[in-house]
């Protein structure tokens, strides 16, 4: 756990005109501002300070786009420090990108260039979440009052048949403190379905904590689960409560629960049948008291009957079974999905008064959505940031739809590069061509912005056109 102090932040990018304006613009947000351009400084600098929050570039070698380098940091800087929130940057956005790194422990993913509103919501985003809680885990409680629901968390927004009855076993369900086993593919709302039940539990109020055991490196497994004593281990500077503690009286989610390792899995059955876990480093038996949700994307039938998953866990943890839909088999919900999350995005980036047009939704139809409502919302949120009018139209959203054949239609798309010079002459064009403002707007230096001009053929002073 932490202890309380002004917060610090480390900024990664070879960008020196990027890194500089990054640290302007969260200056007032932390005590302590470090910046260095290569990221094998990490290890030097992480052990001279406690981190909260590192901002780093996902591509560092020439020529590289493939974000290889930033996925890997992210994993290494974890296990120097796990409860680092750590900020993915990248001119190279790409949809499967973004999804790794939240994998490998991103709190967020921030496509360049932001803009200085995003970059500041992006940051107190990842300072307040957790509380004490490290990036592998969140301990989060339900409000008081009629709306039980955390604005993290809103209430599942659903009009489909499917839907209505999955709702209806979960109003069922989340009173008792019966283990459940939520189902589905990426994307399909498993943690929020698994807040859901603990705020209409009798345990609302106390602690939800959320562990993505994908996340946790199997050398801190236990330390991270069970906690552990001053001095079991290097580093270990003080005793410290795990997330079976935490949870204690509340909700305890694990997340990806089919990625552990036998091994791993016969610890976890042991904390689960004995409700009693050792810290690391000692020998005293602390009593758990917490309701069990589990969630995984992976068929653990099938893995249970190869002998990859232990039978005899898969039965502690399904006493209920929670099968989430992918969002093809409920397109009745897309239009209500996609509205809650214009709104959302609206708000965020201060563009109010956008709507979606008929043949928009037609699009979302038709498109199949293998990262389902993620992959939807992230889509809302990059039409917002593009958009120059109040009305989003199919030609807001470049989805690559399959026709019958298994083909992908030819359909227009955006490169990043066709984001980046339109989001630059729309500045331009807000602010008449006045370098400072538009460079402000955009969260890049005048520098920057100078070479992006250059490097694009824009015309400063003759806008007109764009």
């Amino acid at each position: 756990m932490r202890s309380e102090r002004s917060p610090s932040i480390l900024i990664v990018d070879d960008d020196r005109d990027v890194s500089y304006t990054a640290g302007l613009v969260v200056r007032n947000l932390f005590q302590k501002v470090d910046v260095i351009d290569r990221p094998g400084l990490l290890p030097q600098f992480l052990s001279a300070c406690k981190y909260d929050v590192i901002l780093l570039d996902m591509n560092f070698s020439p020529g590289s786009t493939s974000g290889k380098e930033g996925l890997d940091w992210i994993g290494r800087i974890h296990e120097i420090d796990p409860s680092i929130r750590i900020l993915s940057t990248t001119a190279y956005g790409e949809i499967d990108l973004a999804v790794q790194a939240m994998k490998n422990g991103a709190t967020d993913f921030i496509i360049k260039p932001w803009s200085k509103a995003q970059l500041i919501a992006s940051v107190q985003n990842a300072l307040q979440s957790g509380g004490k809680g490290r990036v592998t885990g969140t301990l989060r409680k339900c409000k008081t009052g009629s709306n039980d629901q955390d604005e993290n968390y809103p209430e599942t927004i659903s009009r489909s048949e499917i839907m209505a009855q999955i709702l209806e076993t979960m109003e069922t369900v989340a009173p008792t403190d019966a283990n459940v086993l939520i189902m589905g593919e990426n994307g399909t709302g498993k943690e929020l379905a698994a807040w859901t039940l603990h705020c209409k539990s009798m345990r609302k109020g106390k602690p939800f904590v959320h562990v993505d055991l994908g996340a946790i490196p199997e050398t801190l497994f236990e330390a991270e689960l069970f906690g552990h004593k001053r001095g079991a281990f290097t580093d270990a500077r003080e005793d410290r409560a795990g997330r079976f503690e935490d949870a204690s009286g509340g909700t305890l989610f694990l997340d990806e629960i089919g990625n552990l390792g036998m091994p791993l899995q016969a610890k976890i059955l042991t904390a689960i049948q004995n409700k009693k876990v050792v810290r690391i480093g000692s020998n005293n038996q602390v009593p758990v008291n917490v309701r069990l949700i589990t969630a995984t994307n992976m068929p653990l039938y099938e893995m249970a009957d190869s002998f990859s998953f232990r039978q005899d866990l898969l039965y502690r943890i399904n006493t209920v079974e929670i099968m989430l839909p992918p969002l093809r088999d409920r397109k009745e919900d897309i239009e209500v999905i996609a509205d809650h999350y214009l709104r959302v995005f609206s708000e965020r980036y201060g563009k109010p008064g956008i709507k979606i047009r008929g043949d928009a939704y037609l699009k979302m139809h038709e498109y199949h959505w293998p990262g389902n409502i993620r992959e939807l919302a992230h889509c809302i949120e990059r039409a917002v940031i593009l958009c120059k009018r109040e009305t989003l139209t199919s030609e807001d959203f470049p989805l690559k739809i399959k026709s019958a054949n298994g083909q992908a239609d030819s359909m227009k798309t955006m490169k990043v590069e066709d984001f980046e010079r339109n989001a630059i002459a729309s500045a331009l064009g807000k602010y008449n061509g006045n370098l400072s403002k538009a460079a402000e707007e955009l969260g890049i230096a005048r520098s920057t912005l100078y070479r992006k001009i250059a490097h694009f053929g824009l015309e400063v002073f003759n806008l007109s056109a764009l």
